[in-house]
């Protein structure tokens, strides 16, 4: 099977993990843009602990679960999202406001909704999690 997105290979394996009850799941491949979104999940609580492990080929990430996540997903294709837009896409996407984050990929680096509004930048929707 070809891979189209890295990054949807891996919040679909962490979600399916997080189904089953595991404590730990392993993503493969490792890129920046997994790694940055782990990043965000961390900083929320999200997940525990993450290692990216160097295999010499594309690397592995082990991430440590705590059973919060109930959902996570990619948006295809990246959409442009303005300032004034993201609270359009959190009304779409979040089952509530207060619960749940969208990750924007913006000129300061992969951040949150949130964050990005602090930071008044828009940019481009790269997933959500709740």
């Amino acid at each position: 099977m070809v891979r189209t997105s890295v990054l949807s290979d891996a919040l679909t394996n962490i979600k399916n993990a997080e189904r089953d009850g595991k404590r730990q799941v392993m993503v493969r491949p490792n890129s920046k843009v997994v790694s940055k979104f782990l990043a965000v999940m961390q900083k929320h609580g999200y997940i525990g602990e993450f290692e990216m492990i160097d295999d010499h080929r594309q690397g592995k990430i082990v991430v440590e679960l705590n059973g919060r996540i109930n959902k996570c997903g990619v948006i295809v294709p990246r959409f442009d999202v303005t300032l004034p837009d993201i609270e359009k896409w959190v009304i779409n996407l979040l089952p509530s406001r207060r619960f749940g984050y969208i990750v924007l990929t913006t000129t300061k680096g992969i951040v949150d909704h949130e964050e990005a509004r602090k930071l008044k930048v828009g940019g481009k929707i790269l997933g959500f999690f709740y």
